[in-house]
């Protein structure tokens, strides 16, 4: 018996013998470094942060489709992003409104915080290097230099303590105090505004930074505790 003829295969294109070869083309894969739903959400985060979009604020997805030149697709999956972070709370048949931070909220918070970054600078006092201390001197010092600046104030304050859960290396740990402080940021700025705080504020970080330079892990914990509580005093409602 004859053998049964087949037509001859198409040949491979020259993509996927490219592919076959590993001589993977970059310019045909490259993707967007940033996806659009991303990009959609830095702006609206920047909104909320900047109170542009106030609290409890019904967030118009068509007027801001159209002010971003986008569909409403990217739109809505940035809004999953940072209902994700708090910042955004999506309501049934009504729609996404920014995040209302509610006393209580504040309170579980700040006791979370509380025992996360006690924990972290206890840690930081018994095991981080010189340099490691060095780089939170300096990080204090910027501190130091914008006592007079509540906007620039707020942004060292917040790279002192990022760069301080760095040090003391948990990534779960650094993941939790994240989500927490994205949604203490819709309030905390203003709660340093309050008169006295921002002083009062850098004094506690002079303290701490003491503790830590002596590598008093017991004294670095109780600092922490009581910045947090005066922290959560400050923040909270009139």
């Amino acid at each position: 018996m004859n053998p049964i003829d087949t037509p001859n295969p198409t040949p491979p294109s020259a993509a996927a013998r490219d592919m076959a070869g590993g001589n993977v083309s970059i310019d045909r894969l490259q993707l967007p470094s940033t996806a659009l739903y991303q990009q959609v959400a830095e702006r609206l985060r920047s909104k909320i942060m900047a109170h542009t979009l106030a609290p409890g604020s019904w967030i118009d997805e068509q007027a801001l489709a159209a002010e971003y030149g986008t569909s409403r697709t990217p739109l809505r999956e940035a809004l999953k992003v940072l209902a994700a972070e708090g910042l955004v709370t999506m309501k049934l048949r009504r729609g996404a409104y920014v995040t209302e931070v509610s006393q209580r909220d504040l309170s579980e918070v700040f006791h979370l915080l509380s025992l996360l970054e006690c924990d972290a600078v206890g840690v930081v006092a018994e095991q981080a290097t010189s340099a490691q201390l060095d780089d939170l001197a300096a990080l204090h010092a910027q501190l130091e230099a914008a006592v007079t600046d509540a906007d620039a104030f707020f942004a060292a304050n917040e790279r002192f303590h990022l760069r301080l859960l760095e040090i003391a290396d948990n990534r779960w740990r650094n993941q939790m105090v994240a989500d927490m402080r994205q949604v203490m940021k819709l309030n905390r700025h203003h709660s340093l505004l309050k008169d006295g705080r921002l002083a009062a504020s850098l004094q506690e970080h002079r303290d701490l930074m003491t503790a830590l330079k002596a590598r008093d892990a017991e004294r670095a914990k109780h600092l922490m505790r009581l910045h947090m509580a005066q922290g959560q005093e400050a923040a909270a409602f009139p």
